[in-house]
This record gives C-alpha cells, structure tokens and sequence, in this order.
C-alpha cells in the first residue's frame, strides 16, 4: 500500500489582491513523480514556493509524511530536494570552488561525489 509523502489542501497564496494559486489541492505518494505544467502566471513556481515556506501562503496546509512543513522543520526539509528556476551562481568561481562552497552545507558526506563531478565538469 503506498502512502501520501506530500498532502496540500487548499493552498492559496494572494499577493495583495493577485491571486498567485486559490484552493490548490493534491497528494503525491510513494513512487510517484509530480510536474508543473502551464502556462507564465498559472501558479507553479507560488505553488513549489508556498510549499517550501519561501513566501508565507495565504491559507492552506502543506503535510510531508504526515507532519505539517513549517520554516523551522529542519528535520523535514533535510530530505526535500529544491532547486529554483532562477539560479544564480558566483561568476568568479571556479567548478570545484563552488561544489566545495556548496559542500560546505551539508552534515552527509559528499566529498567523493563532488570529486568525481569536479574530475567530469573540468
């Protein structure tokens, strides 16, 4: 039986009066893939972003396995993947000067993946 990793219920996100996303609901389970597809201003990136606590939502719940995703749920937000689609990286650094830079954030051990990236990248 699978089980529910991510549950939004009625997620809305205004910015003033803009709508950015009203009444969103979904569940994305155990072996699932999920993607966001639409048109510019449909929602997706206000959607990822409420859902990661980078803009406040409106109203709504986000649940990871069960438990709410609050901006202090260290815990949970260690085993969520995020990338922007805006990403914006230090020009004067080198391939292996930033990997080491981004190393430097986690507690797992990733020095040999980083190698082998710096070895492939050049």
């Amino acid at each position: 039986m699978s089980k529910d990793i991510l549950v939004v219920k009625k997620l809305t996100k205004y910015y003033g009066a803009t709508k950015g996303v009203e009444n969103l609901s979904f569940s994305l389970q155990e072996g699932e893939i999920l993607g966001f597809i639409g048109p510019n201003g449909a929602g997706k990136s206000t959607t990822i972003r409420s859902i990661m606590n980078l803009v406040n939502k409106t109203k709504g719940e986000v649940l990871v396995y069960n438990r709410p995703l609050t901006k202090d749920n260290v815990k949970l937000k260690a085993i969520i993947g995020y990338l922007p689609s805006e990403i914006h990286l230090y020009e004067d650094l080198l391939v292996k000067e930033m990997l080491d830079y981004h190393e430097s954030f986690f507690t797992k051990d990733i020095h040999k993946r980083r190698e082998e990236l710096v070895q492939r990248l050049k």
